[in-house]
């Protein structure tokens, strides 16, 4: 069954809707309801800040915003030195893909971070001059140091917040291990920068660590790849500014509420990627929680909620959740507030889904499983299969190796993930793809092996 509403239509705001996926149907004792939940939002180009901060929205331009973009310097980009001249000119080419009035800086990163545009702790506004003067500043980056990730988040923290936008995005490039802080470090620079700017990041060759890169964007609510030779750096970069640029709306939250009785068992974005939201839930009022989702421009993307509801008869029917979009109020930030009123700081973008739950003894009914409930119930198994398979790989465990990867590439085949399965093919010897009966590749790319576990959480869509 697919439930929606949506409305939020006035001119020059985003146009938010949210459909419900799910078979309602429980039998007599049954206590889960999973729901696939859709969010779309539509009506791009010179939208957004409105929405919760008109003050800082232009008509014809979009919404005002901020970028950071961090470059890593250490002494290993000089290996091999075409690698910096690369991250130079990718570097160079986003700061081409800049809208005019967005302020920027860059950074460079190594054990500490530094200014390069414009220095003095304050950022730049682009235009045709600002844009000069960064690539001019850009040409004399060179290798040398370590590396220290913490420090440039938080160097990009601090300039970020320098300017009253309703946009705050980071692009971060790294090549190599953060070995000159202990991973606690990174840990709490994280923790203090979530929340205030999203970032995407990108491991340049292969020296990097697979899981660095994929925290960082995974804590920070932005995308994570690989660009295994960097030769192809400058074209990323470009598409990442343009991603950047085209998001008109920040610190969008899911807004869950349930009755009483009710436990939220979990909550996870299932598409375009694999994330789980469940442990970053702030809670906003009697029996409402909001799990943050980052910036949207034109864009859909998917949930899977999961409650327990408590039991009741045969023909009897609850609403089991409701889910709702909020965002922070113009100088207010998002926290607990009214679920009802959507007050204490937040605004409710008035699109709505519910969730509900319906007993009965129709034994078709209640079996069916919804297919898009089954569908990411696969992906996001496909996602933690592959993570398992390739750690077991590294540590030696060839059997389970096998086993795992077998079950992605027919978790991949059955799905339609023909990205995914193609990356696998890489990896493994797929003797029978339906069955998952593979064999581990004697010798694999160290550059396939990465792609394939930087990748593993994106998902295709189901077919709606």
């Amino acid at each position: 069954m697919r439930s929606g509403m949506a409305n939020f239509s006035k001119s020059n705001v985003p146009q938010f809707a949210v459909d419900v996926y799910q078979n309602e149907y429980l039998p007599e004792g049954g206590r889960e309801v999973n729901a696939i939940v859709t969010v779309t939002a539509t009506g791009g180009g010179t939208i957004g800040s409105a929405v919760a901060a008109p003050h800082l929205y232009s008509p014809g331009q979009g919404p005002s915003a901020a970028v950071a973009l961090m470059v890593d310097c250490s002494g290993s980009m000089d290996y091999p030195p075409t690698k910096m001249r690369n991250a130079r000119d990718a570097t160079s080419a986003a700061v081409d893909t800049l809208r005019d009035g967005v302020h920027f800086t860059v950074v460079a990163g190594t054990h500490v971070a530094k200014e390069v545009y414009p220095g003095g702790g304050r950022l730049a506004v682009a235009d045709a001059t600002t844009r000069a003067q960064a690539k001019r500043a850009l040409r004399g980056l060179g290798a040398g140091g370590g590396t220290a990730i913490g420090t440039w988040l938080r160097l990009a923290d601090r300039l970020l917040s320098t300017a009253d936008v309703a946009i705050r995005h980071g692009i971060l490039l790294t090549d190599g291990r953060n070995e000159h802080e202990s991973p606690e470090d990174l840990r709490a620079a994280l923790d203090a920068c979530a929340g205030r700017f999203t970032c995407d990041a990108r491991g340049v060759g292969t020296d990097w660590e697979v899981k660095e890169v994929t925290g960082i964007a995974s804590a920070l609510l932005g995308t994570a790849d690989i660009v295994a030779d960097p030769a192809g750096l400058a074209a990323d970069f470009t598409r990442m500014m343009e991603t950047a640029m085209g998001k008109e709306v920040a610190d969008v939250a899911l807004r869950l509420w349930t009755p009483v009785g009710t436990t939220v068992r979990f909550v996870k974005q299932v598409a375009p990627t694999v994330e789980e939201l469940t442990g970053r839930r702030t809670e906003a009022g009697p029996r409402a929680g909001d799990y943050p989702t980052g910036s949207w421009g034109d864009e859909s993307r998917d949930y899977h909620v999961c409650v327990e509801v408590p039991p009741a008869g045969l023909g009897q029917e609850m609403l089991a959740a409701r889910v709702s979009l909020v965002v922070p109020e113009p100088g207010g930030a998002s926290g607990p507030s009214g679920a009802e009123s959507g007050g204490g700081g937040v605004r409710n973008l008035g699109a709505q889904g519910l969730v509900r739950a319906v007993w009965t003894d129709d034994m078709a009914a209640s079996t069916s499983i919804n297919p898009q409930v089954a569908h990411y119930t696969g992906q996001a198994e496909l996602a933690q299969v592959i993570q398992q398979g390739l750690d077991l790989r590294k540590a030696g465990d060839i059997d389970g190796a096998t086993a795992k990867l077998g079950r992605a590439v027919q978790l991949a085949g059955a799905s339609g993930n023909a990205d995914t399965a193609k990356l696998l093919s890489k990896v493994v010897d797929v003797v029978d793809a339906a069955a998952g009966t593979v064999r581990l590749k004697a010798k694999v790319e160290e550059a396939d092996e990465m792609t394939l576990e930087t990748r593993s959480t994106k998902t295709v869509r189901v077919k709606k």
